[in-house]
């Protein structure tokens, strides 16, 4: 028994994100059934929302369970801890809340200059007000889910070792990686650009973005406030990006809103003192 607590401890990091994309994709496959992926369109309209929902499963499973059997109760009190530290000065609410929704409508108010396929889905919506409430709510759940086991266990861990960015970096290629089976279509591997449109729902934006949010932690340690971060990210893609987007124009706008969101890490690098790429306290006590 302490052989395996030994293993459990020294490869927590691993087994985590292993175990999340095991109970993740494992619940989607129970839900569509054997050789349901990729899904075809009619099986997207009708399944798409309990798969989404299933995939909240892996996080926050493997995040708990590794919680409890690397540190136990005093894992669990820290983690309370964090996910009630909410006095962090009202500017790192603005950034959490804000910075997702106003990049992104800033993109697609430039790039609907160009087409009006790119105007904000928010701006020419009927149904204005459900469509807030359903990108709130949404975000809401999909934060806390989500975050209880990407910040909640992973991310404290990998940062040790280190720096924000490439912490950042390593997490977002993962997290991209996890929502692998619900992008997946027919053709994605049989033509350039469905192929395209794949890695760049994955892995044009999504790193970038983890690394604003690994900052952003990294100097309120607020799992409260990556939560809000987190469900601020979802609305922005709920209510924003028209779902009317395909093809080139999807491909321009995942490019351009992955450009202006890694121009925005480097920006706050230059403007923070290297708070995103200076080596983590274990790196530069090995450089000493």
């Amino acid at each position: 028994m302490a052989a395996i607590k030994t293993f459990i401890k020294k490869h927590a990091i691993l087994l985590y994100f292993s175990l999340t994309f095991i109970f993740t994709w494992g619940c989607m496959v129970l839900i569509v059934g054997p050789g349901g992926f990729p899904m075809t369109a009619e099986m997207a309209e009708t399944m798409g929302p309990l798969v989404y929902t299933g995939m909240l499963v892996g996080p926050i499973t493997a995040g708990l369970l590794m919680t409890s059997l690397v540190d136990g109760k005093a894992g669990f009190r820290e983690l309370l801890s964090r996910l009630r530290t909410w006095r962090v000065g009202i500017r790192w609410y603005a950034v959490s809340l804000l910075a997702a929704p106003l990049l992104a409508t800033v993109v697609l108010l430039t790039l609907s200059l160009f087409s009006p396929a790119f105007m904000p889905a928010l701006l020419a919506a009927d149904g204005k007000l459900s469509l807030l409430l359903t990108g709130v709510m949404t975000g809401l759940m999909v934060g806390l889910f989500e975050e209880l086991g990407w910040t909640g266990f992973a991310i404290p861990r990998i940062r040790v070792r280190y720096s924000v960015l490439s912490t950042g970096v390593m997490v977002g290629f993962l997290w991209g990686a996890w929502h692998f089976l619900p992008f997946w279509e027919g053709d994605s591997f049989v033509a350039a650009l469905p192929l395209a449109l794949l890695l760049a729902r994955l892995f044009s934006w999504l790193p970038p973005f983890r690394v604003l949010m690994v900052w952003v932690y990294d100097r309120t340690q607020s799992l409260l406030v990556v939560i809000l971060m987190h469900a601020s990210l979802v609305f922005t893609t709920l209510t924003l990006p028209s779902m009317e987007l395909t093809g080139l124009q999807l491909l321009t706008w995942l490019l351009v809103w992955a450009a202006v969101l890694w121009g925005a890490v480097i920006v706050i690098d230059k403007a923070s003192g290297k708070q995103i790429t200076q080596p983590s306290i274990q790196e530069r006590a090995a450089e000493s």
